[in-house]
């Protein structure tokens, strides 16, 4: 059918299956501001916190606020982030006392051969503080050097 109808810029012009494709169009707009459709996003944000659905979202946030939603998911953005921050602290924290304990040391001589003090080591394995990669690396290193390795040359 080629009835014309008015197009995007409000002139005539147009098939009914332009009309068709517009209001293919208004549908998924209105679908976008449907509690289905930001359950999707924030579900996508809670599974990857700063993962490319995570970044669109921070992004689309960042411009002038056309949606209702947009404060709540903002909010949901700035939850979702602080929750996977603290599991990821946990996460350290847990691995810190399992170094720690493999190493058979004692903290005070754990936290001198990493070259810290026993203090501050313990503010890493309670995950009040994370520390940096390279003091994780040392901690590792110092498991693996206070186990017993033998005399070398001689069969284990």
């Amino acid at each position: 059918n080629s009835r014309a109808v008015p197009n995007s810029r409000g002139t005539a012009g147009g098939s009914l299956g332009e009309l068709s494709g517009r209001a293919e169009c208004s549908k998924a707009r209105d679908e976008r501001g449907s509690l289905r459709y930001w359950r999707r996003i924030i579900a996508a944000v809670e599974d990857d916190p700063w993962g490319k659905v995570s970044r669109e979202v921070e992004e689309a946030l960042a411009l002038p606020r056309p949606y209702g939603a947009s404060e709540l998911i903002a909010r949901a953005l700035h939850h979702v982030r602080r929750r996977a921050q603290e599991s990821e602290r946990e996460t350290v924290a847990a691995e810190v006392k399992e170094l720690i304990e493999r190493s058979r040391l004692s903290r005070r001589e754990f936290a001198s051969r990493i070259g810290t003090s026993a203090s501050r080591l313990s503010t890493y394995e309670s995950g009040k503080v994370v520390p940096s990669a390279a003091l994780m690396v040392r901690m590792r290193n110092a498991v693996r050097t206070s186990q017993p390795q033998g005399v070398p040359g001689e069969p284990r």
